[in-house]
């Protein structure tokens, strides 16, 4: 994978993660039928999320010392 594709696939998922925040938060306190959809996808971008922020971070060319 080129480092352009993850720092793509990084963006869109934290901006995806950002939105089910937002969505989330504005259910409010208290039961909601969506809450529990809206979490699993929470869950769900944030593993990708951290799956591509850590891969991107492994591409990155180390300092020579």
């Amino acid at each position: 994978m080129s480092i352009r594709y993850l720092a793509e696939q990084l963006y869109h998922w934290t901006k995806k993660v950002k939105e089910l925040e937002q969505a989330l938060a504005s259910l409010g306190e208290g039961p909601h039928p969506d809450r529990a959809a809206l979490e699993a996808q929470l869950f769900r971008a944030r593993k990708e999320r951290d799956h591509f922020r850590s891969v991107l971070e492994a591409k990155k060319e180390k300092p020579l010392v």
